[in-house]
């Protein structure tokens, strides 16, 4: 029987309201599966529930990482990990709800078990990758079959495979087909809904949205995290939030509030496409079901 129940979609269509609905109705738990509201110092930004909110339904995996830290879908699958084992037991059910459809594909299908990288093996690439280097190149050296499945300008991806094949002399695509991780979640322990948004009606809610965490205090979320000594590196995962560096501009003279806004509202539109194209691969399978949330 079902225990959880997993509530997708793209940014601003509603997910927080229907996970809050849903988790009464049964008595549940709210656990968060969005990238950016792991993070603390983002409530505006990142569209964390409000307080209110948060007083209605139990919450779990809001606001628990410090900003100078850095996040991973394998760190998260080791904090949910209790929660499902709770509930799995007879615990409360959950209603997990976020906009980062890699999450609830590790959760769901599993994820790669990578092994320990060497600090100066992360520490050297990185330093690469800041300076320009071409990582495209250097992956298709080592693993030619995983750097065709990788955009050039794919960084993330392209270090972790880098780093994986020089602390193991494996390439990564030979290590995934060995590899395989399993599910926290299994066939029939849970429920999927993804809602499929319009564009047009996404696209006056996202702007509505942003105007919403201006007045509530998103600028002076990002002063702060500017502030921070010594400063944030700007590919801190905290500091990548929709809206960041646009904000960050403003603060510093480089460009005028419209701008702004206008730049990190079509940003955020931008973010909400991709958000579907990969749903539309990883979120579409028997047990997920698509609903319009106009008609919700």
């Amino acid at each position: 029987m079902a225990f959880a129940f997993l509530i997708a979609g793209p940014t601003a269509s509603g997910k927080s309201a229907l996970a809050l609905s849903r988790a009464k109705a049964l008595g549940g738990l709210i656990v968060n599966a969005d990238s950016m509201q792991v993070y603390a110092g983002l409530r505006h930004l990142s569209a964390r529930p409000s307080l209110e909110e948060e007083n209605e339904a139990p919450h779990h995996l809001f606001g628990f990482v410090a900003p100078g830290e850095e996040f991973s879908v394998g760190r998260y699958l080791q904090e949910i990990a209790p929660l499902i084992a709770r509930a799995r037991a007879g615990g409360a059910p959950l209603v997990i709800v976020g906009g980062t459809g890699l999450y609830f594909r590790a959760l769901t299908e599993g994820l790669m078990p990578t092994p320990p990288i060497a600090p100066e093996i992360r520490s050297y690439w990185r330093e690469k990758a800041s300076t320009g280097h071409d990582l495209h190149a250097e992956l298709m050296r080592r693993d030619p079959e995983r750097a065709a499945r990788l955009a050039p300008a794919d960084h993330p991806r392209l270090l972790r495979a880098i780093e994986l094949f020089e602390a193991t002399g494996i390439p990564y695509s030979r290590w995934l087909a060995e590899n395989p991780g399993e599910p926290l979640l299994r066939p029939g322990e849970w429920e999927g809904v993804f809602l499929d948004a319009r564009k047009p009606w996404l696209d006056a809610r996202i702007a509505a949205r942003f105007e919403g965490m201006m007045e509530g205090g998103a600028l002076d979320e990002v002063a702060a995290l500017l502030s921070q000594q010594p400063g944030l590196p700007a590919n801190l995962g905290v500091m990548k939030a929709h809206g960041m560096p646009h904000l960050a501009a403003l603060l510093r003279g480089q460009i005028s509030k419209t701008e702004a806004m206008s730049r990190s509202i079509t940003d955020t539109s931008a973010y909400a496409r991709r958000q579907k194209i990969f749903a539309r691969k990883y979120l579409s399978g028997p047990n997920w079901r698509w609903i319009d949330p106009e008609l919700a």
